[in-house]
């Protein structure tokens, strides 16, 4: 009688998952379009609304370095038809900046690690430093004189410049936006300085020549970028440190939802489309099980705390 009434109780869940998805699925990016989450989180979209049969609607709700996209979603309802795409800023570094009103790790169920993107040391074509050492040299020169732009204080764009300044002992101002594209223009013009952006949101800036690329925030050089060295080629050996972006659901949502999301996303991350698409913008394509998307993000919580605690950088 018990194993009748357990199978009864099952049931609904279990044709639930069966007609999984049977309508559009929202897909929520916590920064403005034409970021690096916003543009990789839409090739993900496309590719998975193709194998998954139903729309996957982006809705871009940015706001405090990514905390307010991710809040909505993980207040959302946990029956996979809200999803986040979510990066370093708002998984890995928030938790030490900023009083969240949502747990990183209790909050959501992570789906996989979705792939790593590079950084990109970018300066205003007015500034003169054509090169690491030129930037540092000038900086110190004018010393509270040079800014730094990013997408929000304790994104991985805000602690990149902080950790930039402390290895290399500079003084320049930071000024937050809402995201890397709202700077662009103020970069281009001269009225800032200088920006750690992802090379997935910079390379239309760079080859627009509205931005200088000077180093790589990675441990090898890239394909789009064969002439920028990295930032260790460039004298700062413990400066590789990537942004990587995720896919999660919230906490709750079905074991079986997570796992047929996970083995759709792995399947489209690996066609020959989006393989493409994720060179053309430097992005590398990761993959992985929901466990060690978790290690993963654990461990950059730590490397980011150390780097917070000794930059001095103020929690919010």
């Amino acid at each position: 009688m018990r194993v009748f009434l357990a199978l009864l109780l099952a049931l609904p869940v279990q044709l639930a998952l069966g007609q999984y998805p049977s309508r559009a699925i929202r897909l929520i990016v916590p920064f403005p379009p034409a970021g690096a989450t916003d543009i990789v989180g839409r090739i993900v979209a496309q590719k998975l609304s193709e194998r998954l049969g139903q729309p996957m609607v982006v809705e871009n709700r940015p706001g405090a370095g990514g905390s307010l996209g991710s809040e909505l979603a993980a207040k959302s309802a946990p029956d996979g038809y809200t999803l986040l795409i979510a990066t370093s800023s708002t998984h890995s570094i928030g938790p030490s900046l900023q009083k969240l009103a949502y747990d990183p790790i209790r909050d959501f169920a992570p789906i996989t690690h979705v792939a790593n993107v590079p950084n990109v040391l970018v300066v205003s074509p007015a500034l003169p430093a054509k090169n690491v050492a030129e930037l540092v040299a000038l900086a110190k020169s004018r010393p509270g004189q040079l800014n730094y732009a990013s997408s929000g204080v304790g994104t991985i764009v805000h602690l990149n410049a902080e950790l930039f300044k402390m290895l290399s002992g500079v003084d320049i101002v930071h000024v937050p936006y809402r995201g890397t594209a709202l700077s662009i223009p103020d970069l281009a013009s001269g009225a800032v300085a200088m920006l750690f952006d992802s090379l997935a949101s910079a390379m239309p800036h760079i080859r627009s020549g509205k931005v200088r690329p000077l180093a790589l925030n990675a441990d090898h050089r890239s394909p789009l970028l064969p002439e920028v060295p990295t930032l260790a080629e460039a004298g700062m050996p413990e400066f590789d440190r990537y942004t990587w972006f995720g896919l999660f659901a919230p906490a709750g949502t079905p074991r079986g939802i997570i796992a047929r999301l996970q083995s759709e996303t792995v399947a489209a991350l690996k066609a020959d489309d989006v393989l493409e698409r994720f060179a053309s913008v430097g992005a590398e394509p990761v993959g992985s099980t929901p466990e060690q998307f978790i290690e993963r993000i654990r461990s950059d919580a730590a490397g980011w705390a150390e780097v917070i605690r000794a930059a001095n950088v103020e929690p919010q």
